[in-house]
């Protein structure tokens, strides 16, 4: 029998080596894939029985541990971080897709394909990315193109990603340990739970606030940056049994998923919108944990087949132009959207064929410019 401090062996060995030749970090993109076909089922008429909102849970979440990696890796690497770069490789790969995916959009709703408003405020305010809190404070969907309400999502990682690479720069050079960068961290998801749980006792509280605020959401990112931190799965070279075959592992997994089960299943409105996402940032550190390090392990390597890897590299796109379609549809072939499985694959086909475009035409002239400033 393989000791738990021996490394992979065989045909695990030939795995691991497969998944980690290319430096990329095993199973986060086949997370990403499940997370982006969670939004888009829910989003084709699903989403009283299918979570969206804990597919863009996820997605803040490997935002995180993967940042959180690529900045340590650089300050081993380098002896710094370096904060421009950090920022001209952001905004080379999320600002041209988005820049596309808006123009489409709005000429979609120019010819009458497309509900919504146009606006400079409204448009301004997605491309800079401010778009939750113009819907939360300022207009809610009337100035903008139907479909673009998704990019709250995107301004809550850029308002926690214009603080936390200077933030975290810092208290590195002020020579903490990673221990009390954690503590620190650790810190504000409570502060951010506190702040939560004293806006839902105002007396006219509406959840839209706590579900699309920054202030509110920023530590679905934090419990990433906390794995990377405390536990980086990609670190740890050595490997154990498959985590379902031994029982500490197998119970943490359990009581993971149980987690999980309860935070969607659930439906008090306060547990909802304050303690629902401290307990998802909490169980899914197990379940990234062991995704990643087991990555070559049933049901684990599932999230490293080629073709679901694929859909997690075009997640990103995908996610853009999902809701456009599927409300275009609804304006212009009402017929299929009263056939939702039929929805959802021409959805994801379209989608799926606009995200393949850009990363041939787009992404892959911008890629080359990321890797210069690495």
């Amino acid at each position: 029998m393989q000791r738990p401090d021996q490394p992979y062996t065989g045909k695990q060995a030939t795995k691991m080596e497969k998944l980690t030749e290319s430096g990329a970090i095993p199973s986060l993109d086949g997370l990403r894939a499940i997370s982006i076909l969670i939004v888009l089922v829910s989003h084709s008429g699903y989403g009283n029985v299918v979570p969206g909102g804990f597919g863009v849970t996820v997605f803040f979440f490997l935002s995180g541990y993967l940042i959180t990696t690529l900045l340590l890796d650089e300050q081993q690497r380098n002896g710094s971080i370096s904060i421009w770069k950090f920022y001209l490789r952001r905004a080379f790969r999320l600002f041209p897709p988005l820049l596309v995916t808006l123009t489409i959009a709005y000429l979609l709703v120019a010819v009458g394909w497309l509900s919504g408003g146009v606006s400079w405020a409204g448009i301004a305010a997605q491309l800079l990315y401010f778009a939750n809190y113009y819907g939360l404070f300022f207009d809610p969907g009337n100035t903008t193109a139907t479909g673009t309400g998704i990019l709250w999502s995107l301004a809550v990682e850029e308002h926690f990603y214009m603080v936390y690479p200077a933030a975290l720069a810092g208290l590195i050079a002020l020579g903490l340990s990673k221990h009390r960068i954690a503590i620190v961290l650790a810190l504000v998801c409570v502060v951010v739970l506190a702040w939560r749980i004293y806006l839902a006792m105002q007396p006219h509280f509406v959840a839209q606030r706590t579900y699309y605020g920054s202030d509110t959401r920023v530590d679905s990112i934090i419990f990433g940056c906390l794995l990377a931190i405390v536990a980086d799965p990609k670190i740890d070279k050595r490997r154990t049994l498959n985590p379902l075959l031994t029982p500490t592992p197998a119970a943490l997994l359990a009581i993971a998923i149980f987690t999980l089960v309860m935070s969607i299943a659930w439906r008090d409105a306060f547990f909802r919108e304050t303690l629902r996402y401290t307990l998802q940032g909490l169980a899914l550190m197990p379940i990234f944990y062991f995704s990643i390090k087991y990555a070559a392990y049933f049901p684990f390597n599932l999230l490293n087949h080629p073709w679901v890897a694929k859909i997690g590299v075009y997640s990103y796109a995908i996610y853009l132009i999902h809701h456009i379609v599927i409300n275009a549809f609804h304006e212009n072939l009402p017929w299929l959207v009263d056939r939702k499985p039929l929805l959802i694959l021409a959805t994801f086909g379209i989608a799926t064929l606009y995200a393949l475009l850009l990363d041939l035409y787009v992404d892959s002239f911008f890629r080359r410019l990321r890797t210069k400033f690495r």
